[in-house]
């Protein structure tokens, strides 16, 4: 059974790609799946990622602030500045703008946790970098939407920020409080995460895509130019900024992945909910959901078969040295 569901879960961009065209090509098989429906898969995916997390986590994050901070305000600069940055030079549609910036706005998603293993880097780091820009999401998601999205469109940004707190960073919580009350039933459910996890990303994907097929199609190649440049931008600068600040090749090769990718779900359940006036908002966080990870795949593959030093038996952050003060470990 374990090696069906890994299996299942590897192929996930083919699931994605699958549903997306079944909802583009025959658009009543999902267009069902809207409203209430994103919002409870959505809890239901960060419910999941809080089952995998333990007290032992949050301990981490205290033991390499350096890591932490550098993943941290790369997810939440980087990528917000770089989805405005390309909707306004690709002179974007407001509804388009406004869901790229939405996508670069939200924080790191659980699929770059997997891209992270398939590329041989850091994942005890991948998993806490996520952790981290997942809980403070409720402060920076409508924080940049507002500074940045606000330019297209009126945004409420405390609207954003109670919705991202219940159904992103509460069920996280509570998953998290249960696999620590309770580890044991939780251990009885929680193999089932990644399967449940995919199925509902990929209903989610599908459903916009079937309220959306038209206007996706009419603007399929600028949508596919935006998110392509937003994420090669976020692989790109996360390395280069773990590089500039001397970080071993392997944490640069972790916060690249884990600034490059984005919660799609995420954005797709923000825009649905407080976009209501710009139904093309969510169509940004279908395309960045194909394209993310297609793009963290053949990245992952590329470094994959260019294997750096492991600094640490379970953990390169185990054993990080001072990024100022130390030589440069590890190989581009």
């Amino acid at each position: 059974m374990n090696d069906f569901l890994n299996r299942f879960t590897s192929l996930y961009p083919v699931w994605l790609i699958l549903i997306s065209a079944l909802a583009f090509l025959w658009p009543p098989s999902l267009a069902w799946f809207n409203g209430q429906w994103i919002v409870w898969a959505l809890t239901i995916v960060m419910l999941g990622m809080g089952f995998t997390l333990t007290i032992d986590d949050f301990r981490r994050l205290l033991k390499m602030p350096g890591c932490v901070t550098l993943g941290f305000l790369a997810q939440y600069t980087i990528m917000p500045l770089a989805a405005w940055s390309v909707a306004s030079m690709l002179q974007l549609e407001p509804g388009f703008a406004v869901g790229l910036i939405l996508v670069g706005s939200c924080p790191g998603g659980t699929a770059s946790n997997v891209v992270t293993y398939l590329a041989k880097a850091d994942v005890a780091l991948s998993v806490i970098l996520t952790m981290a820009s997942t809980l403070l999401a409720f402060v920076m998601t409508p924080l940049w939407c507002q500074i940045l999205a606000g330019q297209y469109v009126p945004v409420d940004a405390l609207g954003l920020c109670l919705s991202t707190l219940q159904v992103v960073v509460a069920p996280v919580l509570i998953g998290v409080f249960c696999n620590w009350k309770f580890p044991r039933a939780v251990a009885h459910v929680a193999w089932l995460g990644p399967l449940v996890s995919v199925i509902a990303i990929c209903l989610i994907t599908g459903g916009i895509v079937a309220v959306s097929a038209d206007k996706m199609a009419q603007n399929a190649v600028q949508l596919t130019t935006a998110v392509v440049l937003l994420h090669v931008i976020g692989f790109a600068l996360g390395y280069g900024v773990s590089r500039l600040f001397r970080f071993p090749a392997i944490v640069a090769r972790t916060v690249s992945i884990e600034v490059g990718m984005q919660n799609g779900g995420m954005a797709a359940m923000l825009a649905r909910t407080h976009f209501p006036l710009h139904p093309l908002a969510a169509v940004p966080a279908v395309f960045s959901g194909i394209m993310q990870n297609l793009l963290g795949s053949l990245l992952a593959a590329w470094w994959r078969a260019r294997p750096v030093p492991q600094l640490g038996s379970e953990s390169a952050t185990e054993a990080i040295p001072d990024p100022v003060a130390a030589p440069e470990a590890g190989t581009t």
